[in-house]
């Protein structure tokens, strides 16, 4: 009797501490410029602590009623600065002990089931060391003029795949590959640079890809390529879209960004600032009066990416749409999204599998870039150089006013001031109409 009551308390027992256990599923790897996310694959929340050690370099975690399913592979570590990887069970704990070959500072949170993923334990690595500094080219050093910077961000990537169409086919690859052959369409043409956000298969947060694109690439325009999906699989066309603060222009706009936006959830987001501020009411009208600028700008390049792309491919709508896509949201740089497709719609996902049609749709963009440009160039770019260099018989340069543009932005543009503006071409107030030419006044 005691014996059958003892083997009742012990399968109890252990039936208690399996239930409590929290089981690791499985570890994931992704390496980007800035990081690399380690992500542990769980199966509810947790307790843990993460820590670091020297001589020589490692990153430990700790799980409060770990339980590690699988096994740990040192040939996953490849191409990360990950060296080793061993386990240890305390009984109370799991221990897992990553070799780094340099020192890193962490950052660790949680992230709870979006979509297919479910519950992750997120570790960012960050290397200590200081970036170094970016060496102007010398493209960029000619006569002192500088190149138009496109950022091109294709969405998606890492944790997050994006869209999944037919046989598997995933949008970040798509849009990646898409991305870089955009970006090779415009490092050729002299005058002109491109960037990537993401340069491989990892994730970076939707307002961080903004930022990268203002802050690092000091970039003219900002171009988001995407290849979504809906929950009908007859939805098909590309479109182009712009940003809208005053809600999206159809129901399909609207689903579309609640589905981008979402990516911070699915690829892991764990540091998000937000954008709190005492002034809101003078931040909100500064940014009004920026952003009217930016996207009136916005609206004209993605129009022309719109006429290009329908001279090949089926268009969603015969025009350009609007919804808030966060993305979008920058308010001193043009800002563009291109739906390349519906990755959910077989024929479309076909076209968009074959690298013959990523080269068209890259394509299209660059031409459209490139033609926006070479109609409103920063002032201080090479490309302007080369298009202004040329005076009319009186000496004096001149600019064809265009939808959009006012006195004080074509002053802004060509560095003179308004009134000098002004008085060269007599006007009195501030009233120009498209088409009219205006004369520049020597800076």
């Amino acid at each position: 009797m005691l014996a059958r009551l003892g083997g009742v308390l012990l399968a109890l027992l252990f039936w208690t501490q399996s239930a409590w256990a929290v089981d690791i599923d499985g570890v994931r790897y992704w390496v980007s410029p800035e990081k690399t996310r380690v992500v542990l694959e769980v199966d509810r929340t947790l307790k843990h602590k993460v820590f670091t050690l020297s001589n020589p370099h490692r990153v430990v975690v700790d799980i409060i009623d770990g339980h590690l399913k699988g096994k740990l592979l040192a040939s996953d570590l490849k191409s990360t600065p990950l060296t080793t990887v061993r386990s240890y069970d305390h009984g109370d704990k799991l221990r897992i002990t990553w070799e780094v070959s340099e020192a890193v500072r962490t950052n660790s949170f949680q992230l709870a089931p979006s979509g297919e993923r479910g519950q992750r334990l997120v570790i960012d690595l960050y290397s200590k060391k200081r970036p170094q500094k970016a060496v102007k080219t010398a493209a960029a050093q000619v006569q002192d003029k500088r190149d138009v910077v496109v950022a091109i961000d294709a969405g998606h990537g890492g944790e997050d795949p994006g869209a999944i169409g037919p046989g598997g086919l995933q949008e970040k690859k798509v849009v990646l590959a898409i991305a870089k052959e955009l970006k090779r369409l415009i490092d050729r043409e002299k005058g002109f640079r491109a960037e990537l956000v993401r340069t491989g298969d990892y994730y970076i947060s939707l307002r961080k890809r903004t930022t990268k694109a203002r802050r690092e690439f000091r970039a003219d325009l900002f171009i988001s390529i995407h290849a979504d999906a809906f929950k009908d699989p007859r939805a098909k066309g590309a479109s182009v879209w712009v940003l809208s603060e005053r809600g999206a222009s159809s129901s399909m706009g609207r689903w579309l960004a609640n589905s981008e936006n979402a990516s911070d959830l699915i690829g892991g987001v764990g540091d998000s600032v937000k954008l709190d501020h005492k002034d809101g009411s003078v931040r909100e009208i500064l940014l009004d009066m920026s952003m009217h600028s930016s996207q009136t700008y916005g609206r004209d390049i993605a129009s022309r990416i719109h006429k290009k792309i329908a001279g090949f491919a089926k268009m969603h709508k015969r025009h350009v749409e609007k919804a808030g896509f966060l993305v979008l949201k920058s308010p001193d740089m043009p800002s563009v999204l291109v739906e390349t497709g519906f990755i959910s719609n077989p024929d479309e996902a076909r076209l968009l599998r074959t690298s013959r049609y990523q080269k068209k749709m890259a394509n299209a963009i660059y031409g459209a870039v490139k033609e926006y440009f070479w109609n409103r160039p920063p002032d201080d770019s090479l490309i302007a150089y080369q298009k202004y260099r040329g005076y009319n018989s009186g000496g004096k340069r001149t600019y064809r006013v265009e939808r959009g543009d006012t006195l004080s932005v074509i002053a802004s543009r060509h560095g003179v001031s308004l009134g000098d503006l002004r008085k060269e071409n007599a006007i009195k107030g501030d009233k120009i109409r498209v088409g009219q030419v205006l004369n520049i006044p020597a800076g």
